[in-house]
């Protein structure tokens, strides 16, 4: 595995690589770092050279601790691509990470060969009256988290995105809540959360020429927002929702299930010129 920096406008963008084949940028969800996907990185890297990085405001990615954008992060992720390779490459985007890969898609589509984009936290993509519910519905977990911190916040959190415990695969690498972590929560809540409310998505998507494939954990119930956000994906692009093992965090909790699913997904497409940088 190697690890480095790039510089970005707003500061320096953490980015690890490791494997070998075809490029895959994994965007992850929540709080986590380039780190977070661990497990499942360790099920794909011997064919696939996978891409993880630290999105601004978390770890070793240092930016201001201001407000920011689902564009601004798509823009991060491009200047990162542009750095790595001249090549399209396979995207998979987790919750957050899928809002930032269709903002992407959209914006500069010749840098992708697939988006699967796994329970977009996108509320531009639900019908109304429904997307300002959820949209309410984020900002009273911001503001729940304010009032009454996080341990709080996160099992309000579970409930809103339909997060179930239970049912892992043996022998996960351990994430405590530590320090960092906290942290990374700390950013994720207070300027994420809007950043998501205030998304008013990439624009057309219909015309975007790049292949995306909506997707939602096996396990995550249908009505809450995230799987909502994933279906009205899955009908805006004529593509059929793919269920993957687990349920929103599956690829935390059920990494080997995943991975395999992953990689039959993978090889059923045109593998990305791409390789190691």
């Amino acid at each position: 595995m190697s690890a480095n920096t790039l510089t970005i406008p707003a500061g320096v963008l953490y980015y690890e690589i490791q494997g070998t084949g075809p490029l895959l940028l994994i965007s992850q969800s929540g709080e986590g770092d380039a780190g977070r996907t661990a497990d499942l990185v360790r099920h794909l890297a011997d064919a696939w050279t996978v891409i993880t990085y630290d999105r601004r405001g978390l770890g070793r990615s240092t930016v201001p601790a201001t407000t920011v954008s689902v564009s601004e992060h798509a823009d991060d992720v491009h200047r990162l691509l542009a750095h790595l390779t001249r090549e399209p490459v396979a995207m998979l985007g987790q919750s957050l990470g899928a809002a930032i890969g269709l903002h992407l898609a959209a914006a500069h589509p010749g840098q992708l060969s697939l988006l699967i984009a796994h329970e977009p936290v996108s509320p531009w993509l639900l019908p109304e009256p429904e997307r300002a519910r959820h949209r309410a519905e984020l900002a009273a977990l911001r503001d729940l988290y304010l009032a009454a911190g996080l341990p709080a916040a996160i099992k309000e959190i579970a409930r809103v995105l339909g997060i179930t415990a239970g049912d892992a695969e043996p022998d996960l690498t351990p994430h405590p809540m530590d320090a960092a972590r906290e942290a990374g929560f700390d950013f994720f809540i207070r300027h994420d959360f809007q950043a998501v409310i205030d998304d008013p998505g990439p624009g057309d998507l219909s015309a975007c020429p790049v292949p995306m494939i909506p997707a939602a954990g096996e396990r995550t119930p249908p009505d809450v927002f995230d799987a909502r956000c994933a279906a009205e994906l899955s009908k805006l692009t004529g593509t059929g929702l793919l269920k993957f093992p687990g349920g929103h965090n599956g690829n935390l909790s059920h990494p080997r299930a995943y991975a395999a699913r992953l990689r039959d997904v993978l090889a059923a497409r045109p593998a990305p010129i791409g390789s190691t940088p």
